[in-house]
């Protein structure tokens, strides 16, 4: 059989690309992850508040005012210094959070989310660590995506009405968003790249909306469509790479450390208070040297050598499992849950797509079904679909291994 030339598979990356939004379930599961992963921080400091973020903090208004017009970093939280408004934008923060987790109207919310994170972490520049740096990041890339395809009320609303942004409430919301951006653009506290940015969002929602109500089937609808799948795949790629990034620096930089080269970089972490939750579990590992020099020089070799494993899908999977353990001892050991739970949650977007449908499924099963006893109902295995598209309902399949960033079959 003769191979396609160079022109036919262009052609039929090209249509891979532009055609669909790839990676459902992995891009469902980054914005699950981290949505929950900063809605459980905020509601454990929900006390602390005040003093991380707010008017107590040891990061003054003032300090932080001269730092933001330095550096030209986005926070609603520097429109007012009163203690309301600090109220108002931390709720909103949890609220855009548990949504967002959910999957309600995911493009608005994605992007209140965003403004929640760049709000309360750059009022506060030195509150984080490594985890905030990487929610951070990836809040600004999940409103590149179209991560409620799957596992959210944006799917169910599709299967329910058609299309997912049916009902009021989404003009709603479009126009409570456009009043504040006027407000922001009024007072002057959007800098020039800023304000463009949030525009352009704040008219294409709207257009999305205008062409999904109106002309669903029309050629206006099949363009918008290609654009989002690009801006999809293109924002799960940036994802990847940046988590490939954030492994391959640590991996080298422990390299370079002296620490790290005799094997006893873990063991002084466990003789701080700070880090010891579990005192005598600390003091356990601690005083077994082999065992220390292991886990030093195993961490090193797993981050440096797991950017070169994704071209072995099955070696892949097993570093990918390594790693998600790996975070889990670290909020153990380390006490380092949120930032533990972030990485996690990055790693995810390497998860394969069978296994995903498989977890999917397994917790449909768990769901009592409406007129029927506790697991009675047959389990359906979702299927990926975009949001607003009109389609049938279609018969369960089996799972099909895949690639990370494979559709789903």
């Amino acid at each position: 059989m003769k191979r396609p030339g160079p022109r036919a598979r262009a052609a039929a990356a090209l249509t891979r690309v532009t055609g669909r939004a790839l990676g459902p379930y992995q891009s469902a599961v980054v914005r699950i992850g981290f949505a929950g992963t900063w809605l459980f921080f905020l509601l454990r400091e929900l006390p602390n508040r005040h003093e991380l973020y707010g008017p107590d903090s040891p990061w003054s208004w003032q300090l932080a005012e001269r730092l933001i017009a330095s550096n030209r970093a986005f926070t609603v939280l520097m429109w007012s210094d009163s203690t309301l408004w600090f109220e108002i934008v931390y709720a909103l923060s949890v609220l855009a959070s548990l949504l967002l987790v959910l999957g309600w109207r995911t493009r608005a919310t994605s992007v209140v989310f965003m403004v929640g994170v760049l709000s309360l972490q750059n009022r506060s520049v030195f509150m984080g660590d490594g985890g905030d740096n990487v929610i951070h990041l990836m809040a600004i890339y999940l409103v590149l995506t179209r991560c409620a395809q799957v596992w959210s009320l944006d799917a169910r609303r599709v299967r329910l009405r058609g299309s997912a942004s049916a009902g009021a409430a989404g003009p709603v919301l479009w126009g409570v968003l456009g009043v504040v951006l006027a407000y922001g653009a009024l007072i002057g506290r959007f800098s020039t790249g800023w304000l463009a940015a949030f525009a352009a969002l704040w008219v294409g929602l709207g257009l999305w909306w205008l062409v999904d109500r109106f002309e669903p089937d029309g050629d206006a609808r099949a363009v918008l469509d290609v654009l989002a799948n690009v801006l999809h795949n293109a924002g799960m790629l940036v994802i990847m790479a940046e988590v490939c990034l954030i492994y391959a620096t640590a991996g080298w930089y422990k390299i370079q450390g002296s620490r790290w080269q005799d094997g006893t970089a873990l063991y002084y972490p466990l003789g701080l208070d700070y880090f010891t939750p579990w005192p005598g579990l600390s003091g356990l590992l601690a005083g077994s040297g082999t065992l220390v020099m292991l886990l030093s020089y195993g961490t090193v070799a797993v981050q440096v050598a797991f950017p070169f494993t994704l071209f072995d899908r099955r070696v892949k999977n097993v570093l990918l499992a390594v790693m998600m353990l790996e975070h889990a001892g670290i909020a153990l050991l380390l006490g380092l849950p949120f930032f533990s739970l972030a990485m996690i949650a990055a790693d995810a977007v390497f998860l394969p797509t069978a296994f995903l449908v498989w977890l999917g499924a397994r917790a449909a099963a768990l769901r009592p079904v409406r007129g029927r006893g506790p697991g009675r109902g047959r389990v359906r295995v979702p299927v990926a679909r975009e949001p607003g598209a009109e389609q049938e309902p279609r018969a369960p399949q089996e799972p099909v291994a895949a690639e990370p960033g494979a559709p789903a079959r």
